[in-house]
């Protein structure tokens, strides 16, 4: 469905939740299993079911709307320059779940051109551990397995819970170790749980304060970026020419006081 014919995002959102679901089983189904890795790097692991699980949201999602093309991280599908786009991570925290840590999700967002840009209109992030489905759509509120969440309303860098990831380059550990020793002293706690997504849904949900990227990818946080906006958050993102990006989610009440400019940079 492309063109002028706009996306109804009552079925979109049903397509994408149930695309996600059957993701996560296989997550699950698969939990205690050997798992084969098609590729390792020095930081990251790229697992068979990656794939397999990219393989079956897109045929679910395909199926309902086929006209609508796919941006994954395990590959890309469609027309690149349609209306609308799927943007897809299968399993966000890869690297959680092949060592036996249940903190991994299924991120699925959709995207309509605007302009030059495209904007998420509907986000969906499984949990298939703990069977936490966070949705949300543009202009509406997110929501936690049907319920209506926020962000947090602390105000104090002393009372926040402050999630940080970055990726390991030399240049990206220069420019975090500083920032996160100074975070380290000024916040109640840091953490560093390897899933931007979920992440992302606990600043939604107001588990999370912040949560702060110095380089991330689009399908890591587009689905994630809307839910923080629609629970009244504040999702900060700086494009890199590459097409990663900068990025910093808040409640709204915290960002300008972590003093992170020079992070971004």
């Amino acid at each position: 469905m492309t063109g002028n014919k706009t996306v109804p995002l009552r079925l979109a959102l049903a397509a994408a939740v149930k695309a996600a679901r059957a993701a996560g089983k296989i997550m699950r189904d698969n939990w205690h299993r050997p798992k084969r890795v098609n590729s390792s790097e020095a930081h990251d692991i790229k697992l068979e079911l990656d794939v397999r699980c990219q393989k079956t949201i897109t045929g679910i999602l395909q199926k309902a709307f086929p006209k609508i093309s796919l941006l994954g991280e395990e590959g890309d599908s469609g027309d690149a320059s349609s209306e609308y786009r799927w943007v897809v991570d299968p399993i966000d925290g890869t690297v959680n779940y092949f060592y036996g840590m249940p903190h991994a999700a299924v991120s699925i967002a959709l995207q309509r051109r605007n302009g030059k840009i495209y904007e998420t209109i509907l986000g969906v992030i499984y949990d298939p551990f703990t069977d936490e489905l966070w949705t949300a759509t543009l202009g509406g509120k997110t929501k936690l397995n049907g319920r209506i969440v926020c962000c947090s309303k602390r105000s104090r860098v002393g009372d926040s819970l402050v999630a940080i990831g970055f990726s390991k380059s030399k240049e990206n550990l220069e420019k975090s170790l500083p920032h996160l020793n100074r975070l380290a002293r000024r916040a109640k706690k840091i953490r560093i749980m390897g899933s931007a997504a979920l992440e992302l849904a606990y600043v939604a949900c107001g588990r999370l304060d912040v949560y702060v990227e110095r380089t991330i990818n689009l399908w890591d946080i587009a689905a994630g970026g809307l839910m923080v906006e629609c629970s009244g958050g504040e999702m900060f993102l700086k494009e890199l020419p590459d097409g990663r990006l900068r990025m910093c989610a808040d409640n709204g009440l915290l960002r300008r006081k972590l003093q992170l400019g020079s992070l971004f940079k």
